[in-house]
């Protein structure tokens, strides 16, 4: 599956290199090696942190082909131009996973390397590779996903269990990848019990958007979505709008039950990339009117916290649920 996907989508060939700042505890380490060694080419591993200079200067002088990104660290590399006097003119293609995507990121590491096209790829561990992600022989459009990967099929369902344009996604098996047993988990309850009864779809978990001629946006976990003025929205949706704003660097927006029942209360955890941050009532007002503007006025902000560096795990997925608890405590989660 990995070397499926490594050739077919991300075009590696023999004697190419490949390099994705990863490690073995996140699926995406075995899968650079299935899939640069299985291919025939060559992992070039770097051995520091991959938001400092010398990691582009690494990539420029061992001819990366391939190079595969988390969208947080795109985000860095613009904020703080890390990236800039490179030449990474080797590179036939990027790929990024992980989290949800920025068009203006995406973008900007296309112009690092000619605008060469961003392979979007999303999938699992439990998948051991991607259900959805791009190819070279279509048209890269930033922060979006033009195809089923290679021998998978799968539905996008409203929340009753109705095709949809919008909605969250469910696999169609079998294929090559896809796990049969968990480890002290029943695997059936876990993958097939929340799937709409009677289809033999498999759970995923993740929210798609379906976009004209035959292009896909994902929105994030649909355990990520929120209700907010009576209107469902992923966190993803929200937080692509506010890491727009100037002086900005990571946003992540959580919703909130009050104790004393109710809607649900929309908390904003902001990393700026500015020493001098504006009194926490301007933030607001800055973030509550791009949510105003470019989503829907109902949206309102209940609390605004700003942090050094949004916690997350190994994989450098956001922690939602440790934001969410610290919200519901009103205290700082910590790192």
């Amino acid at each position: 599956k990995c070397a499926a996907d490594g050739h077919f989508h991300h075009d590696i060939q023999p004697g190419d290199v490949t390099c994705w700042p990863t490690n073995l505890g996140w699926m995406m380490g075995p899968w650079l090696i299935f899939a640069t060694l299985i291919n025939r080419g060559t992992m070039a591993i770097y051995d520091s942190a991959a938001t400092e200079p010398g990691f582009g200067r690494f990539v420029q002088n061992a001819r990366v082909n391939m190079l595969g990104v988390v969208p947080s660290l795109v985000r860095s590399w613009r904020d703080n131009q890390t990236m800039a006097e490179i030449d990474w003119s080797a590179i036939k293609l990027f790929s990024s996973t992980g989290e949800c995507s920025n068009t203006q990121d995406m973008k900007f590491l296309m112009s690092l390397a000619d605008n060469r096209p961003v392979i979007e790829y999303c999938g699992g561990t439990e998948i051991g590779g991607g259900y959805i992600t791009g190819t070279p022989v279509q048209t890269a459009i930033a922060a979006t996903f033009s195809t089923p990967a290679l021998g998978m099929s799968f539905r996008v369902l409203d929340s009753e269990g109705s095709a949809s344009t919008k909605g969250e996604v469910f696999i169609d098996g079998p294929s090559i990848g896809l796990s049969t047993q968990l480890l002290n988990r029943d695997h059936d309850q876990v993958y097939f019990k929340p799937a709409p009864p009677g289809t033999n779809l498999r759970c995923h978990g993740d929210q798609i958007e379906c976009l004209p001629g035959g292009y896909y946006r994902v929105l994030g976990r649909a355990d990520d979505t929120m209700n907010l003025g009576g209107i469902k929205i992923g966190s993803a949706e929200i937080e692509s709008v506010l890491c727009n704003i100037d002086n900005i660097c990571e946003t992540a927006a959580i919703s909130i039950n009050p104790p004393d029942g109710g809607p649900e209360h929309l908390v904003i955890y902001v990393v700026l990339d500015t020493i001098h941050p504006p009194p926490i009532d301007q933030l607001t007002t800055q973030l509550q009117q791009a949510i105003r503007t470019h989503l829907n006025p109902l949206f309102k902000i209940h609390r605004v916290h700003v942090l050094d560096q949004l916690p997350r795990t190994v994989s450098n997925k956001v922690m939602r649920r440790k934001l969410r608890h610290a919200a519901h405590l009103n205290i700082v989660p910590t790192i």
